[in-house]
């Protein structure tokens, strides 16, 4: 793709971004439909597959049950992903994301760290939680999460969507179905409860695909957002609110 074509597609998705409503709740969220011209979309989808990329595998029962790709750079991104990356990435986007959200200073991840594409299969899950609030290489943290949808002729019926919950992650606020070409970004903090803990029931021969972006600056959230002030791995609500490892900060 030209340089003046990726710069038309970075200028485009930022007057929507900036034509957007920003929802407060359950968190700060916009929702952008049809964010990528057809064709452009249309190539990143025909590069989204298993077989040219490495991927690492999570299994982990009742927690998530998905595959992630593993991008150590951009060099790793596949043709045709790597310009909506390099979109998503750009100076462009992150001055109208920043204008939206209030956010200043907003940087993003070079390291690709928890990002990039993500995969599920039938029977897949991805229990609620809260992310991690900290990148460990930059020394920044976490604020805001944007995810991009691949799933065309998509059925409610598959159990999809992506969940949005209360505070305390109990109650279940709000749903959002994972559409093609739809973008998604919300700020992300210690009360931002998501994921799609209900089993995936799409077809064998189907998958629900996204990627996955992270952005940080030097500041932290705003206070009452914080419930743990050390800097911390995804929480699960499952876990009582722990990682992995059963720990609640790193």
């Amino acid at each position: 793709m030209s340089q003046k074509f990726l710069k038309n597609e970075s200028l485009l998705i930022s007057s929507k971004i900036l034509n957007s409503s920003l929802k407060r709740q359950p968190t700060k969220h916009i929702i952008i439909d049809n964010a990528f011209s057809q064709p452009f979309i249309d190539r990143a989808y025909k590069n989204f597959k298993v077989n040219n990329i490495n991927w690492e595998i999570n299994n982990d029962e009742n927690i998530e049950i998905k595959l992630r790709s593993k991008w150590n750079s951009e060099f790793d991104i596949p043709d045709g992903m790597i310009d909506i990356v390099r979109i998503l990435n750009s100076s462009i986007f992150l001055n109208s994301v920043s204008e939206i959200f209030k956010i200043n200073q907003i940087i993003p991840d070079p390291y690709f760290t928890g990002g990039g594409l993500n995969l599920i299969k039938r029977n897949g899950i991805l229990a609620v939680h809260v992310d991690g609030n900290y990148h460990k290489k930059m020394n920044l943290n976490r604020r805001l999460n944007a995810i991009l949808f691949f799933n065309k002729n998509w059925k409610d019926n598959w159990n999809g969507d992506f969940c949005f919950y209360n505070r305390n992650g109990e109650k279940l606020e709000k749903k959002i179905s994972p559409n093609y070409n739809r973008l998604f970004i919300f700020e992300t903090h210690d009360y931002s409860f998501h994921g799609h803990p209900t089993p995936l029931m799409c077809p064998n021969n189907r998958s629900r695909k996204s990627l996955i972006l992270y952005y940080y600056t030097s500041n932290k959230t705003d206070s009452i957002n914080i419930d743990i002030k050390k800097p911390h791995r995804a929480l699960w609500k499952n876990l009582n609110k722990k990682d992995k490892d059963g720990n609640q900060s790193l």
